[in-house]
């Protein structure tokens, strides 16, 4: 599939560019929300550069969301989990921007991966969030995601509670 679209937005495939805005916006709207340093921006650039690297495109999807006027409404991926021997993929950076929020793309954008994910043959995709993150908290509760574990810890720079969620398909 190259793309999906409805009256509000189209999702399709990453293209040269789009890295640049997911960890632009990652780290803009997470300081303006969440008061988040740039250590999260920094994890974000992290994870896109290991995307580029390594992108196996049997295995693994970037989606992003635009409006009718090509403005980014928001992104997801789905990434092989190259450190587990259990076939399991991982959720990143899933991000809808408030202007979009209530169209239903959170949810839209976490089925894809789920959907992508089955058609790959894997078996179960994790993700890790943050207790703060209670709208993205839902939306993968929905999905049928089960929070495995919590942790404390200050990757962002300040005390937060790390979670570890799981969906197996």
């Amino acid at each position: 599939m190259t793309s999906t679209t409805t009256n509000a937005y189209t999702l399709r495939h990453h293209r040269p560019g789009d890295m640049g805005w997911i960890v632009h916006r990652h780290g803009a709207l997470y300081a303006q929300e969440y008061g988040w340093s740039e250590r999260f921006e920094a994890l974000v650039a992290g994870v896109t550069v290991d995307f580029i690297e390594n992108y196996d495109p049997a295995r693994e999807r970037c989606w992003i969301a635009d409006d009718r006027d090509g403005q980014f409404l928001g992104c997801v991926m789905l990434v092989n989990d190259r450190n587990s021997d259990d076939n399991a993929a991982k959720l990143r950076l899933l991000l809808v921007e408030p202007s979009a929020r209530g169209l239903g793309l959170g949810r839209a954008l976490i089925h894809q991966c789920t959907e992508f994910a089955r058609e790959a043959g894997y078996a179960r995709i994790r993700l890790w969030t943050n207790s703060v993150l209670v709208s993205a908290r839902r939306l993968y509760e929905k999905e049928g995601y089960r929070l495995v574990s919590t942790e404390e810890d200050e990757k962002l720079g300040f005390k937060s509670t790390g979670e570890f969620w799981e969906l197996v398909l």
